[in-house]
Parts: C-alpha cells; structure tokens; sequence
C-alpha cells in the first residue's frame, strides 16, 4: 500500500473501529525518529522542500526527512516561512506630539485577516547640541523608535501589483503614520536541520 519511499512503509498495521463500528486496518502512529548528526541549512527565498532534499539526499520525495528533524513546524510550508499567516515589522513615525496610537489599533483590528496588532516604542535619551541663549549647549533629549508588528493573513490583503505588506502598510499610513519599509519576521535567513541519514 505504501511505496518504498513513504515514511509509514515501516509503521505496524493496527485493527481499529470505524465509525460504523467495524473493524478496520490502520496504521498506528508514527513517533518522530530520533536525528542523529545534521547538516544545516539557511532558509533562502524561494527554496522548497522537494527541492531541498533532492539536493540532501538525491530523491525529492524524501522532504518528509527534513519535516521529521524540525518538529516545532507544524507544517512544511511554516518550516520554510511559506504559510499564509505572517508577521511583519513596520517602523513608523509620528506627526508631534502624541501618536494617534488609539486610531491605528482601531484602524487595524476592524480589518480582516488582522490576527495580532502590537505597538514597539523604545525610547533612548541622547546627548543633543542646541543654541540657548547665543551659546551651544549639549542637552539630553529623548529619541523615539516605533514600530507596530502586525499579525495578518497575506492571502486576505495580497492584490497584485499591491504586495500583502503594501497594502497593510496603506492602512497603518491612513491612520496618520509615516511608515518605513516593513520587514518580514520570518525564516528567511534562519537555520533548519537537515538529518545527514536517511533512515526510518
């Protein structure tokens, strides 16, 4: 039933009721392998798990390998940053005075495909020269840094040309923020482990 190549070949048969109430044949569960001496390999945009192992193990239906040795993915498709919920940095600024923080949170919830909204705001105090009274003076003055990471559903927002993360950067700016480039909080640039045998 099973090809030399799936990772149930070697999994027992088990006898369990349907839901009829008949007996049936299953296969029992199959605990994860434990990985013994890896290689590593940087996520890179645009790889693909079929791909991956084909150049791992010269078979590219042999994926399901690499899926094993990196079980904090639920999905092959998290294990390469590819699922459609992402989250994304966007840095913004604010007119003076008090940001209209109220406004963007609002703003953002009422969208849909919006799962999280949470606002970064680290202040520093910096050392400033300012003229006084004809005289440069080094003052102490505070320096803001923001940013609003947000939780959403790039398939929801995604309308070529628009890009998912322009779009959402749209309604962050129609809040009445000036929004940088946002930055993808993603795998891309991050490590996975790759078994170096293939066995089970």
């Amino acid at each position: 039933m099973f090809s030399n190549l799936s990772r149930y070949r070697r999994v027992p048969d088990i006898a369990v009721p349907d839901a009829r109430g008949r007996v049936v044949a299953a296969k029992d569960s199959r605990p994860l392998p434990e990985v013994t001496g890896a290689f590593t390999h940087t996520v890179d945009a645009g790889d693909r798990l079929d791909q991956l192992a084909a150049t791992f193990y010269g078979q590219p239906l042999q994926y399901w390998h690499i899926c094993d040795a990196n079980p904090d993915f639920l999905s092959p498709p998290a294990l390469l940053g590819q699922e459609p919920v992402v989250v994304t940095r966007f840095p913004v600024t604010a007119p003076a005075g008090v940001p209209p923080w109220a406004a963007l949170l609002g703003t953002l919830s009422a969208k849909p495909g919006v799962v999280n909204v949470t606002v970064l705001e680290d202040v520093t105090v910096v050392p400033e020269v300012q003229t006084v009274g004809g005289q440069q003076v080094t003052v102490m003055t505070q320096r803001f840094d923001r940013a609003v990471l947000v939780t959403y559903n790039r398939l929801v927002f995604e309308a070529p040309p628009v890009t998912a993360a322009e779009a959402v950067a749209a309604v962050i700016a129609s809040a009445g923020f000036t929004v940088g480039p946002p930055v993808e909080q993603g795998r891309l640039g991050r490590t996975i482990v790759v078994p170096a045998a293939v066995n089970g």
